[in-house]
């Protein structure tokens, strides 16, 4: 649902509403107006009830979309609480039995145990995805038992995994990774187990990208062969500029502060932690974000951005241009405008009200669109 910020230029704070609220508070200050002035303009009057009008359509419409839908018998699941704690319950009883299972495990069968290590932690990832993707419309309680039983198994896996495989560090994984194939060198399985041991939400891959700039430009430009593959990263960038022009798998962003940063289309997901008075302008089918503040969003998405212990983050449409873009989001999936980018989940609010630490954009606050079809590389990627 949209949210509108608005800042109190004496106070220097914001806060959030829905549009129902908005549309009350419009109307009073309509009404006062009419009788604090010298009466309405007719003309100005009639477009002001048009657009109330259309206003409450939609709102109405959309109630009563979501209400046919979750009545119904037909509804998929995610549109239903109790079928949601069934398969939770059934998910996690799953995972309770499997952690027994590896206590119990013979002393000289302990070594075998990180594949079955594995297997759970991409079990609980699914259970953390399964709450993100239903939070919409669960009540917060069930939120908030969910979220804690989840922690509670990752602290149990943990253990587990210490007790297990005490010599290499086990880090649970927010999504699977896909199964190491046999390796043949030294150098491959050193870096498959590199790979397994990184958590998504702390230590951020070795791979491509820009580090450690102050006050530069910095521009990559993908070519045709590196196009779709590869990960790419920003880590301790100060007062920079970023622009990523063509399609790569995804993005890890990491210690950042001040700067603009504008994506093309990301095929896979983007992972941001610890950044602060940035702007983003980026497209991609999943977006994480860790410890933000004093940031704005400008987002094309196929599902809800979720944050996290974010503060005055603002979130607003993808407006980025540059030659081949559009045909490179039709090939990522993205060309359509899904609106996610203004249905935020925050997993550190499980109250009913809005979360107060993020909210849309201001359209008369937002940027045009930008255009960085002349942009050139000024500094190389490492």
């Amino acid at each position: 649902m949209p949210l509108y910020w608005e800042t109190n230029s004496s106070t220097q704070t914001a806060w959030c509403a829905s549009p129902a609220s908005v549309l009350e508070l419009a109307i009073g200050a309509r009404r006062r107006s009419d009788m604090e002035g010298s009466g309405p303009n007719p003309l100005a009057s009639e477009t002001w009830e048009k657009k109330q009008a259309l206003m409450i359509e939609r709102l109405e419409n959309l109630h009563q979309a979501r209400k046919s839908g979750s009545g119904s018998e037909t509804a998929p699941s995610f549109e239903s609480v109790a079928l949601f704690l069934s398969r939770f319950s059934d998910s996690k009883h799953s995972i309770d039995a499997e952690l027994a299972r590896l206590r119990a495990l013979d002393p000289t069968a302990k070594p075998d145990a990180k594949p079955q290590l594995e297997a759970l932690s991409d079990m609980i990832a699914d259970l953390e995805r399964l709450v993100a993707e239903n939070s919409y419309f669960l009540p917060s309680y069930e939120i908030r038992s969910s979220l804690k039983s989840i922690s509670d198994l990752k602290e149990s896996l943990d253990a587990l995994s210490a007790e297990l495989v005490p010599r290499k560090k086990f880090a649970f994984k927010n999504k699977p990774l896909k199964k190491a194939q046999p390796v043949l060198s030294k150098e491959k399985e050193e870096i498959r187990v590199l790979d397994e041991e990184k958590s998504d939400l702390g230590i951020f891959r070795e791979s491509p990208g820009f580090r450690n700039q102050k006050g530069t430009v910095l521009v990559k430009q993908f070519r045709a062969s590196e196009e779709g593959k590869g990960d790419f990263s920003l880590v301790d960038l100060d007062s920079c500029e970023v622009y990523l022009k063509g399609k790569f798998r995804a993005l890890f962003v990491h210690r950042i502060k001040n700067c603009r940063i504008f994506v093309g289309p990301v095929l896979g997901s983007v992972l941001i932690e610890d950044v602060e008075g940035c702007l983003f302008m980026l497209a991609s089918h999943q977006i994480r974000i860790h410890q933000a503040k004093v940031t704005d969003f400008y987002l094309r998405l196929r599902s809800r951005p979720i944050i996290e212990d974010c503060s005055v983050v603002r979130f607003a449409p993808y407006k980025l241009v540059y030659e081949g873009i559009e045909e490179e989001l039709q090939e990522s999936g993205l060309a359509e405008e899904t609106e996610n980018w203004a249905n935020v989940d925050d997993f550190r609010w499980l109250r009913a009200m809005q979360s107060p630490n993020w909210c849309v954009l201001p359209e008369e606050e937002q940027i045009g669109v930008v255009d960085i079809s002349d942009k050139k590389g000024q500094c190389q990627d490492s």
